[in-house]
């Protein structure tokens, strides 16, 4: 019972052994000397609480928070001992700030529920007592023998048994776990490949022995023992025979696997990454300030509680006449009285540290990021799909990041391979509308004709349709059976209801070339390939698959000819063949391959080898005998391979192109201009992650790249880092990128993490390949936790980006924008390891490919990389000096009368500064994308450095200097200021230093404004028009609720009295004056790249529309033309009779409106303070 307890509570894994034993089908041993083994339930659990510990757990959560937890003792102690002010001041704002968290935290966790419970409960079929049981995915148990249909994703890691093929094969594609779309072949063992029907299947006597539960995605160790007529086979188990939860079967009918790890155990759940609480540095900054801010208003208590007791050192003091002690004052403990004083001090000074600024933060944040949601230059209307965000706590973070970590495969590429050209013996060709045409030769050949193909071009074409492990699946599968002929020819083309599936994407994009030129692969069917040479049906046996490895980079098959000979078809990588071959034009094909690559093509070159009988035999003894072998099997196939694939016929190369998205090469450019660093970590291949990251300017061609590649052991990996940092001291002139894979990454990251991370720092680019889910978290966590703390973010589209997006300081998810109808994600696939944000509406199967699991465990989703640049490069801008104006304008701002102090942060100055951090922009929008550079001038947390604190601080403590001793001096002496010559008393020499504080911090505000709305002007006036209105009525009527009412009638004396008025203008004069002056002079004598941006000559500015406001209105209209016509025309920024406004109506679903200007951008001096940047973003609904 004590077991079970501890391993409820998770302290006791309950596997204690290195292995488990799965009984196929729990068909269980019927001896004693058996012990159950407790396995995880089929349950996907990314909920965060429940109805029971929702509460308390919260509350600890948000408490937990310095600034929450120091409200609520001020609070408690306002309820325990008789302080200057309510509890009510401290308690209203701090219930209302962890009210509406919990309801916001609740509403995201019954998101987790919602979309756990549709995984959990998605229906599935089971082999159960002899029958085909349907039931729910939650049930499954390791060990029940579980049905998938084609295009089914598997409910749990699964090991195959049988399928509907002969052979037992099955073909899945594990997009959402390592973002390769291409098709991968699984097989099951030989003796329960027969076992295709349920009755078969209940009779089968099978245990599955196997590792416990690891998140590596590409190892499996186990073996599978079957009993037949009393005797026990033993078959080993590897990756091949493993199922993965999450993976996609297609191009079979149906497969029978047992389930060996379920639920959280299995390996994509161990590579679900725990969402934790992201925060911003702008956070961690408020709480390092309020630190300061607590020390300082401790050390205020604790001076005037001393300065209290030096004054009532003296009887006079101590005991005045009017202010007699009772008897229980007098013998009161010295010791409580001092505390007492001390907390009184405490309540009296807490305003220094507002609790408003937290609700403002949380309103500026949620509100600010509806701007990402309407802005229509993220919005993509080939997928009908805007920008979204999934949190807003991180906005500011977006103008921080100085690591950008992307994922390749429907990220960086549309992940479509497009067929360009190719060269054939020497010669160049390219395909034009089916035809191959050799370079230079334009399409002038009449309609229903075809260039002859003869010799060189058509053996060409026959290796490409050859050589390849592609699969065919039929849409129509019974239209061969009735006779039907699926190709109908003309001009050679095929137009077949068929398509390929292939484990490489460039072998589909090849063989749908060769098929449009007329060389159509048909049908493959066990050792049988046939092709039709236009039109012309050729029947191929395959003898031998000589598959790809990383180390050969080549893949071969032998084929025999419809004559009978034996024949070599091989194709890889350059480097892989060309050493090889010993006919053909070599030194022309190496120059074409060349100028390909430069073209940012994938190349393969193709060659062949025609055996004699003789030699036939040999190879084939070769081939069986390494095939066999028990001991060193691979270096062996090695060996063989070697000795086939050589004497090579040299035929051609070829060149594909992975379609880019459109503007990631200037998108990564952009972001590196503004000091970011991009990485790019792939599951891809070596070959074509560098290919691509070519193609797409990550690596540049005069870049020197280094490689990290095939580590086997510490020494040598620790020896390759050691000769790459020496390489990268010597050769600091030029630039560099470095390329790693996972296993080399697995190895520097054990011993080596400083070494590595020195090489990965002085690179410009680094590009890891190969790499599994969590390794991309890792490298994420290694460069978070590094010593500079740099801001990291992650962007990616499929469920094995899921680790890295939640480890980044701001993951972003992106959609794809592509359709396909076999590619639509099911429920499973969809909602597992969702965290859910908010609610989304998309179309049918716009998702695409890889899925929505990164959509929903981001913090943003974006449908194309090249919105990532105005993402950060505009809106982090943005977003970040707006709140770092805001975190330090309420320190800055920061007694009396409780209503006072209570609305003095929640009315008179709050809005102010929430629209100013809402609407402001230091830079045109335009100027800010064009000018990538002006994103390092806010880089490192900039604007909230200690010293722009300490500034913002003593310039607070210098303006309340010259609030107080400023009304003393001018009032405090004259005793005829009322027209009836009564002098001042205390709460009039107050209220004018109160009115003096609210009129100065607004107008300090509006001296930091640089973008002039409606809004502006409106709350900034207003605030001070509502502090005049509310000072009148609430000092000007006797209020019968109030128990006490000092402030009767003080607000209109002291207006009465013109020496006030004097005084607040000379005062207020006096503390912003110097403000001003200091401005001017650093804008005119050290201005910095972002001031020298902020104004554009007259000539410059034509194109721009007229200010409109941020609300757009029907047809283009807004709530404040006139207002906007008036300051342009003051401004000189529109002519009072021209009509610049030019509005076109999008034809979408939001109805919103769109102008594009073309600025030319400059770094002439800035316009006068004040006047610079009054117009409106071109967006008129973005910020």
């Amino acid at each position: 019972m004590i077991r079970w307890i501890r391993q409820q509570l998770g302290f006791d894994p309950p596997h204690q052994s290195d292995t488990r034993t799965v009984y196929v089908a729990n068909r269980f041993p019927q001896n004693g000397h058996y012990i159950p083994q407790r396995f995880a339930d089929n349950r996907i659990i990314s909920s965060k609480y429940t109805v029971w510990n929702f509460v308390p757990k919260n509350l600890f959560e948000q408490f937990r928070r310095i600034a929450n937890f120091y409200f609520l003792i001020i609070f408690l102690v306002q309820l325990m001992i008789d302080t200057p002010t309510s509890p009510v001041t401290s308690g209203l704002p701090l219930f209302f700030v962890i009210t509406v968290t919990a309801i916001k935290q609740g509403y995201e966790d019954w998101l987790r529920h919602k979309a756990d419970n549709e995984v959990n409960g998605a229906p599935v079929f089971v082999v159960r007592s002899g029958s085909l049981v349907q039931t729910r995915s939650k049930n499954i148990r390791v060990g029940d023998i579980v049905r998938v249909a084609k295009d089914e994703t598997f409910p749990a890691d699964l090991v195959l048994l049988s399928s509907d093929r002969p052979d037992g094969t099955c073909h899945i594609t594990t997009a959402s776990l390592d973002g390769e779309t291409n098709l991968k072949t699984h097989y099951s063992v030989a003796e329960t490949s027969v076992c295709q029907s349920v009755s078969q299947l209940e009779a089968l006597q099978a245990v599955v022995e196997c590792q416990q539960p690891e998140p590596d995605l590409y190892r499996f160790v186990g073996r599978m023992t079957v009993t037949q007529h009393g005797e026990e086979i033993v078959r080993p188990l590897g990756p091949e025979n493993l199922l993965l939860r999450g993976a996609r079967l297609k191009n079979t009918k149906e497969i029978f696997g047992v389930a060996v790890y379920t639920g959280m155990e299995s390996k994509m759940a161990l590579n679900y990454k725990c969402k934790s609480q992201k925060r911003s540095a702008v956070e961690k900054s408020m709480n390092t300030f309020l630190i300061i801010y607590l020390i300082i208003l401790l050390s205020e208590a604790i001076l005037s509680t001393i300065l209290k007791y030096a004054w009532q050192a003296e009887i006079k003091w101590d005991e005045p006449f009017y202010n007699q002690k009772t008897e229980a004052e007098r013998n009161s403990s010295p010791i409580l009285k001092f505390i007492s004083d001390f907390l009184a001090f405490l309540v009296l000074y807490n305003f220094i540290i507002p609790i408003s600024l937290y609700v403002t933060v949380e309103m500026q944040k949620f509100l600010g990021s509806f701007f990402i949601g309407w802005d229509l230059d993220l919005y993509h209307e080939e997928s009908d799909q805007k920008a979204q965000v999934n949190t807003s706590d991180l906005n500011e973070e977006l103008g921080q990041v100085e690591y950008v970590f992307t994922d390749k495969t429907g990220t960086l590429t549309e992940n479509e391979m497009q067929f360009r050209e190719c060269s054939i013996n020497g010669t160049k060709y390219r395909e034009v509308n089916g035809k191959l045409l050799p370079e230079g030769m334009t399409d002038d050949s009449p309609d229903g004709s075809m260039p002859p193909l003869m010799g060189d071009e058509l053996l060409f074409l026959k290796a490409v349709s050859l050589c390849h492990t592609v699969q065919i699946s039929y849409d129509q599968p019974d239209c061969l059976a009735v006779g039907g002929d699926p190709f109908s020819h003309a001009n050679g083309f095929s137009s077949s209801p068929m398509e390929y599936y292939a484990s490489s994407p460039d072998e589909k994009a090849l063989v749908e070339a060769t098929k449009r030129i007329g060389v159509a692969f048909s049908c493959s069917n066990g050792d049988t390939m046939e092709i039709k040479t236009f039109g012309k049906l050729e029947k191929y046996k395959l003898l031998h698959v000589l598959e790809f490895d990383p180390n050969r980079r080549r893949m071969s098959v032998i084929l025999q000819t419809p004559s009978g000979g034996k024949v070599l078809f091989t194709k890889g990588a350059e480097s892989a063949i060309l050493p090889f071959a010993t006919s053909g034009e070599i030194e022309k094909t190496r120059l074409h391959v060349d100028e390909f690559a430069m073209k940012g093509l994938r190349t393969l070159v193709v060659a062949c080898r025609h055996f004699s009988p003789e030699e036939y035999i040999d190879v084939d003894k070769k081939l069986n005998s390494a095939r066999t072998a028990l001991q060193q099997r691979e270096e062996r196939l090695q060996e063989a391979f070697s000795y086939i694939e050589k004497d090579l016929q040299l035929l051609g190369a070829t060149g594909v192109e992975d379609k880019l998205q459109d503007k990631v090469q200037e998108t990564i450019e952009a972001l590196r201009l503004a000091g970011i660093k991009v990485w790019v970590l792939t599951g891809d291949k070596h070959e074509t992650a560098v290919s691509v990251s070519l193609s797409c300017g990550h690596f540049h061609r005069t870049m020197n790249i280094l490689e990290l590649l095939q580590q086997h052991s510490d020494n040598e990996c620790a020896e390759q880092l050691r000769i790459l940092s020496r390489r990268l001291r010597e050769d600091h002139v030029i630039q560099h990128g470095l390329v790693v894979d996972g296993a080399s990454l697995s190895l520097a990251l054990r011993e080596h993490e400083k070494l590595f991370m020195e090489v990965c720092k002085n690179c410009s680019a680094v590009l890891c390949c190969r790499m599994a889910p969590l390794q991309k978290a890792k490298v994420v966590r290694l460069l978070k936790t590094s010593p500079e703390k740099p801001i990291t973010l992650a962007i990616g589209d499929g469920a094995n980006d899921v680790s890295m997006i939640q480890e980044a300081h701001v993951g972003i998810g992106k959609h794809l924008a592509h359709v396909h109808t076999d590619c639509i994600v099911s429920h499973d696939m969809v909602l597992v390891f969702c965290s859910v944000i908010s609610s989304m509406s998309v179309s049918p199967g716009i998702m695409g490919k890889e899925g929505r699991q990164a959509v929903r465990n981001s913090d943003y989703a974006i449908a194309r990389f090249k919105f990532l640049a105005k993402l950060l490069l505009v809106h982090g801008h943005f977003y970040y000096i707006r709140i770092a104006t805001l975190v330090q304008y309420f320190f800055y701002k920061t007694l009396y009368d409780s209503v006072y102090l209570t609305l003095y942060n929640i009315c008179f100055t709050s809005l102010p500064i929430l629209v100013y951090s809402l609407f402001e922009q230091l830079v045109h929008p335009h100027v800010l994308q064009n000018k990538p550079g002006l994103y390092r001038d806010i880089s490192k947390n900039s604007l909230l450095s200690f010293r722009t604190f300490l500034y913002w601080t003593v310039l607070g403590f210098c303006h309340a200097f010259v609030f107080f001793f400023g009304s003393y001096i001018l009032m405090g002496e004259d005793t005829t200021l009322m027209g009836n010559g009564q002098m001042f008393g205390n709460w009039t020499f107050g209220t004018l230093v109160f009115t003096v504080m609210v009129i100065t911090v607004t107008l300090k505000l509006a001296l930091e404004t640089h973008f002039w709305t409606w809004m502006n002007h409106f709350v900034t006036w207003g605030s001070i028009a509502f502090y005049f209105i509310f000072s009148l009525f609430y000092g000007g009527i006797i209020w019968p609720f109030l128990h006490t009412q000092d402030m009767y009638f003080v607000f209109v004396q002291l207006l009465s009295s013109g020496s006030a008025w004097f005084a607040i203008i000379i005062i207020v004069i006096t503390c912003l004056f110097p403000d001003v002056l200091k401005k001017v002079l650093y804008r005119h004598l050290q201005p910095t790249s972002t001031q020298k941006s902020q104004s554009l000559p007259a000539s410059q500015v034509q194109n721009l529309s007229c200010m409109e406001s941020l609300c757009c209105y029907q047809q283009g209209q807004s709530g404040c033309t006139r207002l906007a016509r008036l300051l342009e025309q003051m401004t000189g920024r529109c002519k009072a009779s021209a009509n610049n406004c030019h509005t076109s109506s999008r034809n979408n679903r939001w109805g919103r409106l769109r102008h594009r200007e073309n600025v030319i951008l400059n770094d002439e001096p800035s316009a006068p303070l004040g006047v610079r940047n009054l117009g409106f973003s071109p967006d008129c609904c973005s910020p």
